[in-house]
């Protein structure tokens, strides 16, 4: 039997029948494409059933959604850490999802898509290499890249929140992006054990790509990792740092106002950014966050002010959850993000 033929034909699911087999150029070509992303596991199901796409170089979509469960570990036993389960996690979500398709839906006013002919996908999740953590990453990359190449808007579920640095590469273009963080903790750090594309760096290396301009950081609060050279770092950059206290103070309205407008937009969201009392589900509580109100006049309000490109939701842990009440506000906020962008006029 000829070797490519048989890679050709495994599908991602499946291990190949002969893996020792010798691949032409051509069948590994073919190996890669179809080793960017698979299924949700069992019990498996897509984001609010939505349909299951894997390929990625014929996709037509408006709105794809893509698990992108591994960051690049600190520590060996962060290898497989809690949040890389969280895509599935969300998928699966509360008992009550069906109704969010055929339901009125009043955080929109509407149904979800508005009665619009919008086409949403899921992408399932990347795939990874237990031989080459970062591996994951330039899969991640190349999946975003074919996703936005599209036009399409890209919804991340994460994962830890390194995974937003491959997707931030993915966005390079000439226009420059407006990147919005949710967030206890500014992210700013080099390295960490000598890993400098790990959860507590995406910031700083967003703030290194020249397609990034503006960035805004929302709801720092707290203490975590950050030393006082990398606050100044980020100051000195230009990071506009609007603190948990300061934004109750405000007002998310006056928040708004301090982000350039026009776009385009990056959002990237911690769940940690958001107040225990409505994300128990994750490692770095903190309290004094954004509450539900606040997040979902963020959302409306960004998506209002000009194109978001995409967003990512990352740093769930599902073991911390309780009764839901972190993947229920998980799905709420993925699905206020979408009725924002198909009532803005994104698709029309």
């Amino acid at each position: 039997m000829n070797s490519s033929r048989v890679w050709r034909n495994c599908t991602i699911n499946i291990w190949c029948r002969h893996p020792k087999t010798f691949l032409t150029q051509r069948s590994k070509e073919i190996v890669t494409a179809k080793l960017l992303t698979q299924a949700p596991q069992a019990p498996s199901r897509t984001f609010l059933n939505f349909p299951l796409v894997l390929d990625l170089d014929n996709l037509e979509a408006d709105i794809a959604i893509l698990g992108i469960p591994y960051g690049l570990p600190y520590r060996p036993h962060e290898m497989a850490n809690d949040q890389s389960r969280a895509p599935d996690a969300i998928r699966q979500g509360p008992s009550y999802v069906p109704y969010t398709l055929s339901s009125y839906d009043w955080d929109l006013d509407e149904y979800l898509l508005d009665g619009r002919d919008i086409t949403v996908v899921d992408c399932g999740n990347v795939s990874a290499d237990l031989n080459d953590h970062q591996e994951h990453y330039r899969r991640a990359e190349q999946a975003a890249r074919k996703i936005l190449s599209t036009g399409a808007t890209l919804i991340a579920l994460g994962g830890d929140h390194g995974i937003p640095i491959p997707v931030m590469r993915a966005l390079q273009r000439e226009e420059t992006i407006t990147l919005v963080q949710i967030d206890a903790h500014i992210d700013w750090r080099d390295q960490v054990n000598g890993v400098r594309e790990g959860y507590s760096s995406p910031i700083r290396r967003a703030s290194e790509m020249d397609w990034f301009g503006p960035i805004m950081q929302i709801g720092i609060r707290g203490n975590g990792s950050a030393q006082a050279e990398e606050v100044q770092d980020a100051r000195d950059c230009g990071a506009d740092i609007i603190t948990a206290y300061e934004m109750h103070e405000i007002g998310m309205a006056a928040v708004l106002e301090r982000i350039p407008d026009g776009g385009p937009y990056y959002l990237t969201i911690d769940a940690d950014g958001l107040d225990p009392t409505i994300m128990p589900g994750v490692m770095a509580q903190a309290p004094g966050g954004l509450d539900w109100l606040q997040i979902r006049q963020l959302v409306h309000g960004l998506v209002n002010k000009g194109r978001v490109l995409g967003m990512d939701l990352v740093e769930i842990a599902p073991s911390y959850d309780h009764g839901h009440i972190t993947i229920t506000h998980a799905e709420r906020l993925i699905c206020n993000f979408i009725g924002a962008c198909v009532r803005a006029g994104y698709y029309d």
